[in-house]
Order: C-alpha cells, then structure tokens, then sequence
C-alpha cells in the first residue's frame, strides 16, 4: 500500500498487478494502456497515453511535495516506468497503481510547481485513442518577448532565416525503406542549412525544432516572427502511394487552392501533422489566429515564387525536379503574411533510390548547399531593408571590408589591426560607444 498525505488526509494507492504483468480478474475488461512516451520540447514536457479506447480522466495538484495525480477510469496499464527517460523534465519519478478496484492513478513526483494541461485525441492514422498531459515549468509559462534590431544604435543587421524541420516526436511524417523517418532526415538538412547561414555574413539562423519533438506549424511560424525572420524555409521530405514517384519540389502558399493534384493531396497530408501532435483542438486563440494568418500578403507570395525558383534552379543540378516550377498548396506552415515562406521537398522519402541518397550525411549536406545558394542568391539581390546586406549593396565594393567579432577582441585592437582609428570605426558603424558583442559583424573602412 502507497499511501500521499495532504492535510491529514490520506490517499490509499495500491500497486497495480498489471506492473507485474498479472491482470486481475476485476481488469478484464478495464481499458488498456499499450504505451507511454515521454518527450521534452522546449516549451512544455508532454505525455501521452496510447489508449485502447476513449476514457475519462482527472488531474490534479499535490503540495508538499509538489506531485501530480492523474486518475483515468476504468483502465489498466501494461507497462512499467522504469525505462522512462526522466532528465531535464520536472518529473522526479512516476507511480502506478490501481484505485477502487478499477481506475488506474498515476502519481508524477515533480521537480516544483507545474502548469499541467491535459486533453484525449481521437484516432487518426497510425495512431489510436490518446490521452495527452503537458507540463509547463514556471520558466515555460513565462510569453517569450520577441528581440528587436538594434537599430537604435545605428547598427545594420543581419537577414534572418528561420529555418524549419517538418514533423517530430510523436509526427514522423513519411516513413522510407528500413523505418527511415522522415523527421530524422529533415532535421539533419535543418541543421546543416542553418550553420551554413550562420557562418555567412549578413545572415543569421534560426531553427523552430532543434531535437525530436513535435511543434504546431502555427507555433513554428510564431518562433519565425518573434526571431524577426525575414525568411521562412520548412525542409520536407516527400512520399507518395506509389514507389516510382520521385524528384524535389518547392512550395509556396496558395491563395485559392493547389495547382496540380498531387500539391492539393501533400498539403492535405501535411496540415493533417496537427491531428497528429495534438493541437489546436479547443484553443479558441489558435482558430482566431488561424482566420488572421489566412490573410496572405500578396508581396510576400510574389517574394516566395521568385525565391521559390532560384532554390529549384540550385536544386536541378543535385537532384531530379518532380515539378520544374514552384507549386503552390494551402499549407499551414506557409500561412504567415508577413514573411516570404517555401516548403522545400527535398526528394520522395517513399522512393528507395532517393531514400538511399536521404540517408547519406553527403547527401544532405549538398541539398543545404543547395537550399543555402538559391535563398542567399535571392536575398543578395532583394536585400530586406535596413539589413547590412542592402546597405552592402549600395556600397562601393572596393571600399568594403567586414570583420566578425570574437571571443576576445576589442574594438582598439581591432582597429590597430585594419590600420584605422578606433573612433572612426565607431563612426563607421554607428557605435556610440566601445561596446562589442561576439559575432557582431563590423564594416572597416579600407580607404
């Protein structure tokens, strides 16, 4: 018998006989969880209960110490916690067992004080019943004030691409010959394009997902505009009914539908992610936003087109094009008016000749390249305004010169170095004062 003191009174526990792999006569026809995941994003700490058919259930609150109760009637549980990867969530450990003869309790054993929110999903595709409880740290609760450019100071800044890995955790997306998912692949060309941006000049990157786990496509397009991003790139990997389909793809979002039939079924498959992951499902805020971010800039669409093609035209010398020009589907993700968005497919993940070449680091890396050369080249000629790259543009090239700060520098020793003074590499820049950050980009004056 466990027992949890709150205020004197006493909530008897008993262990469940299913976590010693014995089912009760009394559980015979209780409800079976099959499975229990545990992510960590890093907005919230989710778990889901894969369920073998719908149930009610319960949560609440423990102080002193902090836990939380989870009551799901009439179920039973078909598995331990023992293998249950617990670090860097609030949760200290977890307890089963069976309450009134045949509801199961739950107890999560916490870190501190949580948010808990709690919701059943109804079955779609590979998934069944599920019921779904996130945690929110006190940190996790706290809304993310979005940075602002430093303009104040005269400082040009950098173009900023969000760069986005389809799917995750619960969402694996398409799944390829040998169980190749495609979130594992997307997320490693994310990767490899964002540092590549990174080490550039004049640009800076930011992922929407930087492990296994799942995000909202509008919770994605919601980082890319408190990042500021004047670009917005999601990394696909496509699949079809068929083996034989194969080639990349670009996508931008369409105001009136798809233009070809097999873009109106991918986007179809695609926006069904949310079914998937969990969201949006009574959040009323998420359907106003929804209606809002349906109002599609017509220069941001035109912006996506005319990228959209240059990253085909990098793309065809690496890879067989499924369609030569940019198509155009109702894609969630794209829905952000204000920021210039592609949906890159980057090969069919269901076809076993590009599904081998997926796999490869090689690979990925020279479709980044790829993607990397078609944005930068687009964004080299249509500079946002106010970034240093637009300022570059209308400089004299044989009268500039950068230098990125690092670990270290100072703003003298870097001007003795270039051979100016340091003031007037204050006032070449806008500096009001010595203060330097590493990887602020400086210009130097060379004449």
């Amino acid at each position: 018998m466990l027992t949890i003191k709150r205020k004197g009174l006493l909530l008897g526990l008993l262990i469940a006989a299913t976590i010693g792999g014995v089912v009760s006569p009394v559980q015979a026809n209780s409800v079976a969880i099959d499975n229990v995941r545990i992510r960590l994003a890093p907005d919230r700490t989710r778990i889901v209960f894969d369920l073998g058919a719908p149930v009610e259930h319960r949560i609440f609150a423990l102080t002193s110490p902090d836990r939380l109760v989870i009551d799901i009637d009439g179920a039973t549980l078909e598995q331990d916690f023992s293998a249950a990867q617990l670090k860097g969530t609030p949760i200290r450990s977890i307890r089963a067992g069976i309450r009134g003869g045949a509801d199961l309790r739950v107890v999560l054993d916490l870190r501190g004080e949580v948010k808990p929110r709690s919701f059943v999903l109804k079955p779609i595709l590979q998934y069944g019943d599920r019921l779904v409880v996130d945690l929110y740290t006190a940190e996790q609760q706290l809304v993310p004030v979005a940075p602002k450019s430093d303009l104040v100071a005269g400082q040009r800044r950098d173009v900023v691409i969000a760069v986005d890995a389809g799917h995750g955790g619960d969402d694996p997306g398409a799944i390829g010959p040998g169980r190749l998912y495609e979130k594992d692949v997307v997320l490693a060309i994310a990767t490899k394009l964002s540092a590549m941006f990174d080490k550039e000049p004049g640009f800076k990157a930011e992922l929407t997902r930087k492990g296994d786990y799942y995000l909202a496509h509008r919770k994605r397009t919601d980082i890319a505009r408190q990042a500021e991003a004047d670009v917005f790139i999601s990394i696909h990997a496509d699949a079809f009914m068929t083996p034989d389909a194969s080639g990349a793809s670009v996508y931008v979002i369409s105001q009136r539908g798809a233009t070809s039939e097999t873009a109106r079924w991918l986007a179809e498959k695609e926006n069904r992610a949310d079914l998937i992951g969990g969201v949006g499902l009574d959040d009323k805020d998420d359907m106003l936003a929804g209606v809002l971010l349906d109002l599609t800039s017509t220069h941001s669409l035109s912006a996506s087109l005319d990228m959209g093609q240059q990253v085909l035209n990098a793309i065809k010398p690496l890879n067989h094009l499924h369609k030569k020009q940019v198509e155009q589907a109702a894609f969630l993700v794209l829905k952000s008016p204000d920021i210039p968005s592609l949906l890159i497919e980057t090969g069919f993940i269901s076809n076993p000749a590009e599904a081998k070449k997926l796999r490869t680091q090689a690979h990925q890396e020279r479709m980044a390249k790829a993607i990397y050369t078609g944005v930068k080249s687009y964004v080299g000629q249509n500079p946002p305004l106010g970034s240093y790259l637009a300022w570059k543009k209308q400089a004299n090239p044989a009268e500039l010169a950068t230098y990125k700060i690092v670990r270290g520098d100072t703003l003298s020793a870097i001007a003795s170095k270039h051979s100016v003074s340091a003031e007037r590499l204050k006032t070449y820049n806008g500096l009001r004062n010595d203060r330097i950050k590493i990887g602020q980009l400086l210009k130097i004056p060379t004449s």
